[in-house]
């Protein structure tokens, strides 16, 4: 008997609620999720382009307190000729008025907040729909359809190339990233526990938060990926392996971002925890 995150909830009708609050955790993970594969779609559309638009401050978009130095290392736009840091308060002389940039920002970091999102100064500026993210999520969805519409048994060749996939580009991203100047300070940084962390709420907080999110406990969706298999089928081996892959993944991963965080801290003289804010748009700007 093949059911889903709800159906299985029949066995105790008492708390078949959970089922539905399954469901609706799944959904609104699913929009999240295809946000960042719409993002993505945006950003592999500009890898095509001639110049890549986040090398230089010559965009559009790019503000006065853009710097090419903190990409760089070195001076290559028309605003300064010294060596500055990312959080170096800057003048900017225009039309005989003076101008003070709170905050240095790199063309990759304008290239994100600027022309991709579109970043408003608060939430009380809603702004526009911009029509390329728009664009990029309805086709994102488009691939999902296809990819599942005829079910799951004629999704298994799609599932082990995006499977895959991400580890062969993760590797290829991280020896790139072990050859940049600064790379191994990002990887200590990554590796060297901060004890006095450990006394703080907030940090177990987040641990929590992805353990439960990353490996998906008590979700519906493993409840209805589940109930393809064969009733003797071994679920103990699957789960070991599934915990063991997925606890490797995120380490890679972390290596990944720290190496490149680290090249970035070392061309901006700044410290690693300076360089890169958190959150999911990380491994965008990284």
């Amino acid at each position: 008997m093949k059911e889903g995150g709800i159906g299985a909830w029949n066995l105790t009708p008492l708390f078949k609620g959970i089922g539905f609050a399954n469901l609706i955790i799944v959904f609104f993970g699913n929009v999240y999720y295809e946000v960042i594969l719409a993002w993505s779609l945006r950003y592999l559309y500009d890898s095509f382009s001639y110049e890549l638009p986040w090398k230089s401050c010559s965009n559009k978009w790019n503000s006065k307190c853009c710097s090419e130095e903190l990409l760089y290392g070195k001076s290559r736009d028309p605003i300064s000729s010294k060596n500055i840091t990312k959080t170096e308060p800057l003048l900017i002389f225009d039309n005989n008025s003076i101008s003070e940039c709170e905050k240095r920002l790199d063309p990759i970091t304008e290239y994100w907040e600027l022309n991709v999102l579109g970043i408003s100064k608060g939430i009380e500026h809603v702004g526009s729909i911009k029509p390329d993210l728009l664009f990029a999520l309805f086709l994102a969805w488009l691939i999902v359809y296809f990819s599942i519409f005829r079910g799951m048994k004629n999704s298994q060749l799609i599932v082990y190339i995006t499977a895959t996939m991400p580890y062969v580009f993760l590797f290829i991203l991280l020896i790139r990233g072990l050859f940049l100047p600064g790379s191994i300070d990002g990887i200590i940084y990554y590796l060297k526990p901060d004890w006095p962390k450990l006394l703080e709420f907030q940090v177990w907080s987040d641990a929590g938060t992805q353990v439960f999110y990353s490996y998906g406990i008590g979700i519906a969706a493993l409840v209805a990926l589940g109930s393809y298999n064969q009733f003797n089928h071994n679920s103990y081996r699957d789960v070991i392996i599934f915990t063991i892959s997925n606890s490797f993944t995120s380490v890679l991963s972390g290596f990944v971002i720290f190496s490149v965080l680290g090249y970035m801290a070392h061309i901006q003289g700044v410290s690693i925890n300076e360089v890169a804010e958190e959150g999911p748009g990380l491994a965008f700007i990284v």
